[in-house]
């Protein structure tokens, strides 16, 4: 027995079929379409603290969503950058990781919760801030130059913020660059450290730029040189360690953004290309150069780049150092 379908019903039944392989494709659902978080691994008013809040107000505009800055300080950023390892890969949550977290403390700690390479999606370096050499009023010294020569005659205290910091690695670096036996004097932050300096308790601290221009501005304490390779805009008639005695001296803070590993590409690409395009809009520049940072705005694989060149850096420094934390 055979089944005959009328004629008119297979044409309507082809032009339905038709009429649906004609229409566009769904698009792919635009990101973000919720709350954003980011991350900090630091206190509240530290300079990873300003620089992101500086960056979250346009970023949530040209997104259209809530960027909620979340601070988790903890273990030398540890604490924070563990939940974003650990965080749903979708974009919505994100780390503002630094030099710490992403280039000192997988050889500072002996073990971490968390890969810095492997556990990550970098988005964008955002900014970068050098360090301030700078001295007690006191000190009989007004150039690197005169320090190192001081130094190599006489017991000089530097201090930091704790041991492993940037401060205290600067201070490292500078020893053995320069033949010099600065002793470490590690403080629970830089306040109580500055506080020393003034009272010339300790003589020498390397301190980042944005927390140094008071105390440069002020006049209480002798700013000596940065530790960028080049000037600083903030402090232009400042020398360079490495144009004033110390040459390929480089030390530098650094803040940039990065999402779990597994987080799709094409998201970390947009949001890096957002984040780089807000970096350098002239609003959002002159606001972190006010505070001391030189805004970057990477793309993703440069970001990743430069992370392994940091790790790469700092475990020699720190192993000769002797710097260790459980």
């Amino acid at each position: 027995m055979s089944l005959r379908i009328p004629a008119r019903g297979v044409l309507a039944a082809a032009t339905a079929c038709l009429a649906l392989l004609a229409q566009p494709a769904p698009a792919a659902q635009a990101y973000p379409t919720q709350p954003v978080r980011i991350v900090v691994p630091f206190a509240a008013a530290g300079t990873s603290d300003v620089v992101t809040r500086i960056l979250s107000q346009p970023l949530g505009e040209a997104w259209k969503v809530a960027i909620v800055v979340d601070n988790r300080p903890g273990a030398g950023g540890n604490i924070g950058s563990d939940m974003v390892a650990k965080a749903a890969p979708d974009g919505y949550t994100m780390l503002m990781g630094t030099v710490a977290t992403h280039g000192i403390n997988a050889s500072l700690y002996k073990q971490l919760s968390f890969d810095p390479v492997k556990d990550f999606a970098p988005v964008s370096l955002v900014a970068s801030t050098p360090s301030v050499l700078m001295v007690n009023e006191s000190l009989p010294v007004a150039s690197v130059a005169e320090l190192i020569a001081y130094a190599k005659e006489h017991k000089l205290y530097f201090g930091s913020p704790g041991n492993g910091s940037s401060h205290h690695l600067a201070g490292e670096l500078f020893n053995s660059m320069a033949g010099t036996k600065m002793t470490h004097v590690p403080y629970r932050g830089t306040a109580a450290a500055i506080t020393d300096l003034i009272g010339n308790r300790i003589q020498v601290i390397f301190d980042t730029l944005p927390s140094a221009l008071p105390h440069v501005k002020s006049g209480q304490l002798k700013a000596l040189a940065v530790t960028s390779l080049q000037r600083d805009p903030a402090l232009p008639d400042l020398p360079a360690i490495a144009e004033a005695g110390l040459p390929g001296y480089e030390v530098g803070s650094w803040y940039g953004l990065l999402m779990p590993a597994g987080t799709p590409p094409e998201v970390v690409e947009q949001a890096g290309r957002d984040v780089g395009r807000i970096v350098r809009e002239p609003a959002v520049s002159a606001r972190l150069q006010a505070q001391g940072a030189t805004p970057v705005g990477s793309t993703p694989a440069e970001f990743a780049a430069h992370i392994r060149r940091e790790l790469d850096k700092w475990a020699p420094i720190i192993k000769a150092s002797g710097a260790q934390v459980d």
